[in-house]
This record gives structure tokens, sequence and C-alpha cells, in this order.
């Protein structure tokens, strides 16, 4: 099966189930929990903290 099958196949399961407004909640958390990780680990974490 193919990345776009599986990307299709996965859109079509949110609009059929109405959940295609979980999408860019799932992107959000996604990001956010890359930035944790990001700014544990490295100098910039300073610069990071006086975002929030």
């Amino acid at each position: 099966m193919s990345k776009i099958a599986i990307l299709k196949e996965l859109w079509d399961f949110l609009r059929v189930r109405k959940r295609y407004w979980l999408a860019p909640i799932v992107i959000i958390l996604g990001l956010l929990s890359l930035l944790i990780i990001f700014a544990e680990s490295s100098a910039v974490a300073p610069f990071i903290y006086t975002l929030f």
C-alpha cells in the first residue's frame, strides 16, 4: 500500500466520520511536543521560554 493511498484512506475516514476538525489539533500538539523536546536539550531554551 502506498503512502498516498494511506493518506487518502485517512482523509476518507475523517470526512465520513466528520472528524476532519481533529487534524489541526493533532498537528499543533505534535509541533508543541517537538518544541518542548528541542528546548530541553539545547542552548536555545532560554529564548524559547521567553515566548511563553
